[in-house]
């Protein structure tokens, strides 16, 4: 049996399901469907020095997926200068703003072509992100025409409780009128990954970050992926997999 039909296997017993019944993949944003990572690490790393708290670049990836108010509280407890709600949004206020200086960002290598091979096996998509930066959410139907509307985007916005609780992925669940066993994700960070999982579903990882495989796979991925591109060439042979292994 080869890697990916165990791995399969490995889920659907762990999860008690007998096989997948796809409908649909919910992908994450940053990282995945945009290359924005570096400016997002860049931003919050300068807004954070502006404040007076140290973040290295690393730290920002590790801190992908969360609610920028969530970032803002575990930085600033850390150093022992926790800030308040008002000063948390002037924070992210700045962030956003930096955000927007930085260089322009394209859709990752291949994710349009992902994106119309998915749609031909006759599977819808949905958006999952922690992100709430509307230069990219925005984008979104421009980039994508008729690709992610509205009503299948989880941003920040959306729930209380950001990445990597559960609550964006069982939202994206509810919203879409699916089963964990209706769906794959499509995740790059270990705190999306974290939250997927706990909502029960099979997490495709894509490395497309300076964090080494082991730390995406200890938070949880199935199978893992060195690049959006590498998914795309593979997706062929994943979704007849996903499509015929049972137990």
């Amino acid at each position: 049996m080869n890697t990916i039909s165990q791995a399969i296997q490995n889920y659907l017993q762990k999860e008690g399901y007998r096989r997948f019944m796809l409908k649909a993949v919910l992908f994450d944003m940053d990282g995945v469907i945009y290359d924005s990572m570096p400016n997002h690490a860049t931003s919050w790393v300068k807004v954070m020095q502006s404040f007076g708290f140290n973040m290295s670049g690393e730290e920002a990836y590790m801190h992908e997926g969360r609610k920028g108010d969530d970032t803002i509280s575990i930085v600033s407890r850390r150093e022992g200068k926790e800030v308040d709600a008002d000063e948390r949004k002037r924070i992210y206020r700045k962030k956003t703003e930096i955000f927007g200086s930085c260089p322009g960002i394209l859709p990752m290598k291949c994710i349009s072509e992902l994106l119309r091979m998915i749609a031909g096996n006759g599977l819808g998509v949905m958006l999952v992100t922690g992100s709430g930066q509307p230069s990219l959410l925005e984008r979104l139907n421009n980039d994508f025409p008729d690709v992610f509307i509205r009503e299948r985007v989880i941003s920040s916005f959306d729930v209380i409780n950001g990445k990597p609780h559960p609550e964006p992925y069982l939202t994206a669940l509810h919203r879409g009128d699916l089963k964990p066993c209706e769906t794959v994700v499509v995740e790059n960070a270990p705190l999306g990954i974290e939250s997927a999982r706990a909502a029960g579903l099979f997490v495709i990882a894509v490395n497309t970050g300076p964090l080494p495989d082991s730390i995406l796979l200890e938070s949880g991925a199935n199978i893992l992926y060195p690049s959006i591109e590498a998914l795309y060439n593979a997706w062929e042979q994943l979704y007849d997999s996903l499509t015929k292994v049972t137990l």
